[in-house]
């Protein structure tokens, strides 16, 4: 296995590693959360740029790659689904999971066949907003259970109380666009990939 599939594995248990972290609500583990989440985010960064300079890029890189990004995601907004306080819409998270499985599971069904769905602009882009909104959370969240609290951050966890609501809204609904784009444009691959399934 090479260095860098190494690496975007590596990512995949940081993501339970995250989840867990988040789900314990103190300002300890909180802040933990934070600093995985910047080392998993640096990974997807540094796999990529391994695999190409040491020309190892290998198909099971190219789906496991975005396919830890997103159960990096994933594992970030349900925990965040469970914290009640946050009041991030159940719908919201639904549409991102329905998107990245969607595309995850075409992304397969594509490689059985030899056709490698590489992630492109719209899909970067979404993952770069679902990224900021994950971690703007995970700020409020750190400042929430932070003790004693100072003045200031009881003054300001009020103002902050609605952004978890609009940030996880506006990722559903980035992902959801990035998703249909991704489907367009690779519609007349899709079809090749399933027609040569059907024929043998």
């Amino acid at each position: 296995m090479t260095l860098a599939n190494r690496i975007t594995l590596t990512r995949i248990f940081l993501s339970f590693v995250v989840f867990f972290l988040i789900l314990e609500k103190t300002f300890v583990f909180e802040l933990l959360a934070m600093i995985i989440l910047i080392i998993a985010m640096l990974s997807d960064y540094i796999d990529g740029k391994i695999a190409k300079s040491t020309n190892t890029v290998t198909r099971f890189g190219a789906i496991a790659d975005p396919f830890a990004d997103k159960i990096l995601v994933l594992s970030c907004f349900i925990a965040f689904a469970s914290i009640k306080d946050l009041n991030i819409p159940l719908w919201a998270i639904f549409l991102i999971m329905l998107r990245e499985l969607t595309v995850s599971t075409l992304r397969v069904l594509a490689a059985l066949q030899n056709f490698v769905l590489k992630a492109e602009a719209a899909g970067k882009f979404k993952t770069l907003i679902q990224f900021i909104s994950i971690y703007i959370i995970l700020i409020i969240l750190t400042l929430k259970y932070y003790s004693p609290q100072p003045l200031w951050i009881k003054k300001l966890l009020p103002y902050l109380k609605i952004l978890p609501y609009w940030l996880s809204v506006t990722a559903a609904v980035v992902t959801v666009i990035s998703g249909i784009i991704y489907l367009i444009n690779h519609n007349k691959m899709l079809k090749e990939s399933w027609s040569e399934k059907k024929s043998k």
